[in-house]
């Protein structure tokens, strides 16, 4: 599911890449071998990340919506079922309140539910379509307890109690791990100074060095290094480095790989703006 979200692609997105693409195209016809080359390569990748961006970080609060939402709907049920109410009717009762994101999928599944559709069934495409899976785990319990006739006014209560507990450990795991998070980025930022006192301090020093090449019938042959190509060795083990870190930490703080795609977009953007640009005032 994540890498199918990854791959479809919206009109925000492809238009940034378009526009990265022709930025790529002007910069290799009209600057090459300048320094500031290399700085709008970096502002191309900011401009192509920049859309997914955005719609990583919405989609992160899209699906803390859906959780939140759904309990509201198991609370509803809940209080439905209690005062005797069948749960096929407490959800077509509940289907003109506000839930947000979820408030169509619920208007859906009440229509299918008086089309004649199972609660089962209506279930089953309710939680297809939400695609998240706090909620999918939910739902199954529900079915299952509808299935086989037992108390859904228990299950709905449990589901409730679950997803809240869900949501509070959440919270708290977020609130612990954020002191690593800022751990993460600030150990970063000292390895692009670091990265960044070798490249202008330490470099310039080796620049009489010089490479021993192959050794013939005639001699030894040799060629001095070239500062620009190890400068450019530098900055991709600072994207490497950034990409790679930007997953641990998406991993660590959200335990969702996708998650870390927007951590390793701000590390990378930032290690291509500050080593492009001090190429240029260095």
């Amino acid at each position: 599911m994540e890498l199918k979200n990854l791959i479809n692609l919206n009109k925000a997105e492809i238009i940034g890449l378009i526009f990265a693409v022709l930025t790529v195209i002007v910069d290799v016809i009209f600057l090459r071998g300048e320094k500031i080359f290399y700085f709008i390569l970096g502002i191309a990748f900011v401009i192509a990340a920049i859309p997914f961006f955005i719609f990583l970080v919405l989609d992160t609060k899209k699906e803390q919506e859906k959780e939140e939402r759904f309990l509201e709907l198991a609370r509803d049920l809940v209080e439905g079922v209690k005062s005797g109410i069948p749960i096929s009717k407490s959800i077509i009762n509940v289907k003109d309140k506000d839930y947000g994101v979820l408030t169509e999928h619920i208007r859906k599944m009440a229509n299918q539910i008086t089309l004649g559709i199972p609660v089962r069934d209506a279930f089953d495409i309710f939680a297809r379509d939400i695609g998240n899976k706090t909620i999918m785990r939910s739902i199954t319990l529900i079915k299952e307890a509808e299935r086989t006739g037992g108390n859904i006014e228990t299950i709905l209560d449990s589901v409730a109690s679950s997803v809240t507990a869900i949501e509070k450990l959440k919270k708290e795991r977020e609130s612990a791990i954020y002191s690593l998070v800022v751990q993460g980025y600030i150990i970063y930022f000292i390895f692009i100074i670091i990265i960044l006192v070798m490249q202008f301090k330490i470099l310039p020093m080796t620049s009489g060095i010089t490479n021993i090449g192959g050794v013939g019938d005639i001699g030894v042959s040799s060629t001095p290094l070239d500062p620009e190509q190890l400068s450019n060795t530098f900055l991709y083990l600072l994207i490497t480095q950034g990409f790679f870190a930007g997953l641990v930490i998406g991993k660590i703080s959200s335990g969702s790989i996708k998650a870390g795609l927007k951590h390793s977009i701000i590390l990378v953007i930032m290690s291509l703006l500050i080593s492009t640009g001090a190429r240029i005032f260095m």
